[in-house]
């Protein structure tokens, strides 16, 4: 998730976005978030999930915060950001076992990106693109002999629990900037916010539940998508949707895997995207390589 180094330089007296958000809703009609709670502050939104369902929470819960006091994104990064700036969610699964066993999880952050992308674009004009593997961006620009860099609107994290090779329960959260009053010079290309890509304020409530009602529409027919070929429109629909919306696809690329050190690289361009999500990249030797995890640096353009 974006990780905002000084949180005090994003002062909220200067932008208050809570005075922008609708009221709160609790449930969203006719799917299957029937429990959403909302917080003023929490530690994890999604450790708060994990904990819930290890103690047996049904599917269906969310958690909203203002603001998380020990918010993480991937490989245990910290995240946090002021009050308000931000709409923090998690939400709590329990897929079936056979359209989505562990191997395909990857899918469901798919979903999860792509229903976050429409709710931006129908409640700011702003359409995020999908950066494999889990980051919302807004994607540079060609200028006079130099590409702008993509700027990260927002970081999706997935936890599952699993039991003898079945994910039991699937914990799914974003963090996306939606009211910053600026951004802090350290972040500057780096990092941006939906406020200030579309110059209006941002209705983080409205946000939140159009990412619901989204997402379950695409999570509904991952879950129907079965083993066979001939029962996976879900899926095709959800990969053919990433594709299009990727800023990943068609750009040189350096994947690194591990992030204590740099000695465990590839680069190439990235090419498409396999049946479970996993992101295959074409090295300089025209070898094909699938990347199921890694930390992704886009270099430039393919063109």
């Amino acid at each position: 998730m974006p990780a905002v180094h000084d949180p005090s330089r994003l002062d909220p007296s200067k932008f208050d976005p809570s005075k922008f958000d609708s009221g709160h809703f609790r449930s969203v009609d006719g799917t299957r978030f029937t429990d959403v709670e909302w917080h003023d502050e929490i530690g994890s939104t999604n450790t708060e999930l994990l904990d819930r369902a290890r103690r047996g929470a049904p599917e269906g819960v969310v958690l909203i915060a203002d603001r998380q006091t020990a918010g993480r994104g991937r490989r245990g990064r910290r995240w946090t950001a002021p009050p308000g700036s931000s709409l923090m969610m998690s939400v709590l699964l329990r897929p079936p076992a056979g359209p989505l066993p562990p191997a395909r999880a990857a899918l469901v952050t798919l979903a999860v990106a792509l229903a976050a992308a429409d709710a931006c674009e129908q409640t700011s004009s702003v359409r995020p693109q999908l950066k494999w593997p889990n980051d919302l961006v807004i994607a540079g620009e060609a200028g006079l002999g130099e590409t702008r860099q993509d700027r990260k609107l927002a970081g999706i994290l997935a936890e599952s629990i699993s039991t003898q090779g079945q994910i039991t329960a699937l914990v799914v959260g974003i963090g996306l900037n939606t009211g910053w009053p600026e951004v802090p010079a350290e972040l500057e290309g780096i990092a941006t916010s939906l406020n200030l890509e579309s110059g209006v304020p941002v209705d983080r409530t409205l946000l939140a539940r159009r990412i619901l009602e989204g997402f379950d529409a695409r999570y509904e027919r991952l879950c129907q998508s079965g083993d066979g070929a001939s029962d996976a429109t879900g899926t095709t629909d959800v990969l053919e949707e990433a594709r299009q919306n990727s800023a990943t696809l068609g750009r040189r690329v350096r994947i690194s895997f591990d992030v204590t050190t740099t000695s465990r690289s590839l680069e190439g361009l990235a090419t498409d995207l396999d049946a479970e999500g996993r992101l295959l990249v074409t090295d300089d030797a025209g070898a094909t390589h699938t990347v199921a995890v890694g930390d992704v640096v886009h270099l430039r353009s393919a063109h």
